[in-house]
């Protein structure tokens, strides 16, 4: 079996005891951005799996864009970070 060579880990275990893999992130493809994938973006990235800017680069996600989503999942889990739910957590 041919294992592709990467920079850093190959998966992290998070607290709750589940396993993130590089094949658990959403395609390099990805165009619509629901919840559950930006969810699995900032979780490999706060739990060291890829770097902040391997994701910018592998998304195309603007530094802000992720900084918005970071914050969001940080403060209210997955659903801050679905759009119908926006309104509800915004700042003001």
């Amino acid at each position: 079996m041919f294992l592709k060579r990467v920079d850093g880990p190959r998966q992290v275990t998070l607290p709750d005891g589940s396993i993130l893999s590089r094949a658990d992130l959403p395609p390099v493809d990805t165009r619509r951005w629901v919840a559950s994938r930006k969810a699995v973006v900032v979780k490999a990235v706060v739990f060291g799996l890829i770097s902040e800017r391997e994701a910018l680069e592998r998304y195309a996600l603007s530094e802000e864009e992720f900084a918005l989503w970071r914050t969001a999942a940080l403060k209210h889990g997955e659903d801050g970070l679905k759009v119908t739910s926006i309104r509800k957590y915004r700042q003001l």
